[in-house]
């Protein structure tokens, strides 16, 4: 066998692997969620150095945390920024391999953080597009939405439930 005909097992067994990490989203919900990560640390990246001049000790610290966050969203969202970096493609693995309720937990945790610390317009404003990528994460790990015909089916099932214990009860006391 030549080479190129061992590589092909090889990736075929690596397909069903990468389609179980993305836990039912779709291309453009994904696209979606990193241009919204990548957005997300480029506010938290100019807010954070624009929170940084001051004197304010709490504004300096919510400062270099704010500007931390935009690091690693550019880290785990858009590791090509990152390039120069050797442990980026490592790092950006093991956060795709995250499930989505993970990434929207550490994502709105650390965007929360700043402005818990301080409480400014500049945190506010500089932290919502990273917090609103948490926030799109976790709607994927809520999963998509069912159709009538299978709420439907559950809803007869549950009355038709309901009536027979209503019926079992009312002959139980006759």
């Amino acid at each position: 066998m030549s080479s190129q005909d061992e590589q092909f097992p090889a990736a075929a067994a690596a397909a069903p692997e990468a389609e179980g990490t993305d836990e039912g989203m779709t291309w453009w919900y994904r696209w979606l969620c990193r241009i919204a990560g990548v957005i997300g640390g480029m506010s938290c990246a100019f807010a954070g150095l624009w929170n940084c001049v001051t004197i304010n000790p709490l504004n300096i610290a919510a400062g270099v945390w704010m500007m931390l966050n935009a690091f690693i969203l550019f880290l785990c969202e858009a590791p090509f920024c990152c390039q120069f970096i050797e442990f980026a493609n490592a790092v950006s693995a093991r956060a795709d391999r995250l499930r989505a309720w993970q990434k929207a937990a550490f994502y709105c945790g650390m965007a929360v953080f700043p402005v818990m610390l301080s409480l400014t317009l500049t945190t506010l404003f500089g932290n919502a597009i990273a917090f609103a990528t948490g926030v799109l994460y976790g709607l994927s790990a809520l999963g998509k939405k069912g159709d009538a015909i299978s709420y439907a089916r559950i809803h007869q099932q549950q009355k038709q439930m309901d009536e027979e214990k209503l019926t079992g009860s009312l002959e139980g006391q006759a």
